[in-house]
């Protein structure tokens, strides 16, 4: 397989392996979808509780997607959606004690999880994918931001 045949490969395996890894990690849960539990997981990384515009924008959702998880995980205790102080408009995720205590609980299922996945890789190749993905993750930023400026341009907003 040459370059260009691998790149077209990976390009499609990362969509295909993005529906298995979604349906094993349902699978894994039955309380919350992979989606849920991603969505929680970073609201916990960014720490303040941060908005959902926020969260929406650091996972890559658009903001009514984030918003209607977090109404989802509010209607299930693992989140509480806060209006801000300084801004009326903007909607704040804490995480509850509910939500902290079931990822304790489920801290040594995730490790066995993510052993299971990772089988047969070694640090190198560990290192490997991890550069690889950030690279793809920048590119992809950078696509995204000039779209974007096309589309502002385009519709007559300036820049």
């Amino acid at each position: 397989m040459d370059e260009l045949e691998q790149k077209a490969y990976i390009f499609a395996e990362i969509f295909r392996l993005s529906n298995k890894l979604q349906v094993l990690g349902d699978e894994f849960d039955k309380n919350i979808t992979i989606k849920q539990w991603l969505f929680m997981v970073y609201v916990s990384k960014l720490g303040e509780p941060p908005t959902v515009t926020e969260v929406a924008n650091f996972i890559g959702y658009s903001r009514q997607n984030a918003k209607r998880l977090a109404d989802t995980l509010q209607e299930k205790g693992y989140v509480t959606i806060i209006k801000d102080k300084n801004d009326a408009r903007a909607l704040r995720i804490a995480l509850t004690q509910k939500c902290l205590e079931y990822f304790q609980q489920r801290s040594n299922r995730e490790l066995e999880f993510l052993k299971q996945i990772f089988n047969e890789f070694d640090a190198e190749l560990t290192e490997g994918v991890y550069k690889g993905l950030l690279k793809l993750g920048k590119n992809i930023e950078e696509m995204m931001n000039s779209y974007n400026k096309i589309e502002n341009t385009e519709s007559g907003e300036e820049l």
